[in-house]
């Protein structure tokens, strides 16, 4: 059986450890003052990789907590990977020198091509794409804005053109606690012939072995957010969940 990672996310809005609803500003919960320590906990719970969002950056459509998440990087021996208004070489450059392991990159695959291309060009698996997907199809902006591009059309392109790694949201699902689209993620990962990695309704450890279920199919992983702030998911429990699928 293929790989299966467990991301833990810290999305950062003001500085701080919050989460919202289905991507709406208005509908935030702050979970902790101090994302830098999230960060350490988790590792400490056994997490191979840590999932970072600059909220603010994705709104702002450029990185705006570009200096915390870069104290984040320093503060942990794992890797982080990091999305949120990354739309400029130079922003994709700094966060990578700053030791961010891979930078993700979801408004500008719509709405510049050229850049993400080049992107991929320049460094490789060091970029992820993102696909955040409303009714299957793909939103730009914070989720504030849905294109005409279907989700599978885009991987499928963008797979063409060197990506390797995506990170599907099916935005319904997000922060609702209802369980991953795991139709739709195993289709764009056979669409696109790469590895997918699920993000959204994750709730409990049955939609995670749900999930690492379709490792052999190119699910390589998942983010896990609200439930780890709830409560309802213990990330050490499910790292060895991860572990054991990685042992087959």
């Amino acid at each position: 059986m293929a790989a299966f990672t467990i991301y833990p996310a810290i999305d950062i809005r003001g500085g701080r450890c919050v989460r919202l609803v289905q991507g709406d500003y208005g509908r935030e919960t702050v979970y902790d003052d101090q994302p830098v320590e999230v960060a350490q906990r988790w590792e400490a719970d056994g997490a191979a990789w840590i999932h970072l969002v600059d909220l603010d950056g994705a709104k702002a459509g450029h990185p705006v907590n570009d200096g915390l998440i870069a104290d984040i990087a320093r503060s942990v021996n794992v890797p982080v990977q990091v999305g949120g208004g990354l739309r400029t070489l130079p922003d994709v450059e700094r966060l990578l020198e700053a030791g961010v392991a891979r930078v993700i990159l979801g408004t500008a695959a719509i709405e510049d091509r050229a850049f993400v291309e080049e992107a991929l060009a320049r460094y490789g698996r060091s970029i992820a794409i993102g696909i955040d997907a409303r009714d299957g199809y793909v939103a730009t902006r914070g989720w504030l804005e849905t294109s005409e591009v279907k989700a599978e059309v885009l991987a499928g392109e963008l797979a063409g053109a060197g990506a390797e790694t995506f990170i599907f949201t099916d935005i319904s699902r997000d922060g609702m606690m209802k369980g991953p689209n795991v139709e739709a993620i195993v289709a764009l990962s056979k669409s696109s012939g790469q590895t997918v990695i699920a993000s959204g309704g994750v709730s409990n450890l049955d939609d995670l072995r749900k999930l690492s279920a379709h490792s052999a199919d190119g699910v390589g992983g998942a983010i896990v957010g609200k439930a780890l702030y709830t409560g309802s998911i213990d990330l050490a429990e499910a790292v060895k969940l991860a572990l054991a699928t990685d042992n087959g």
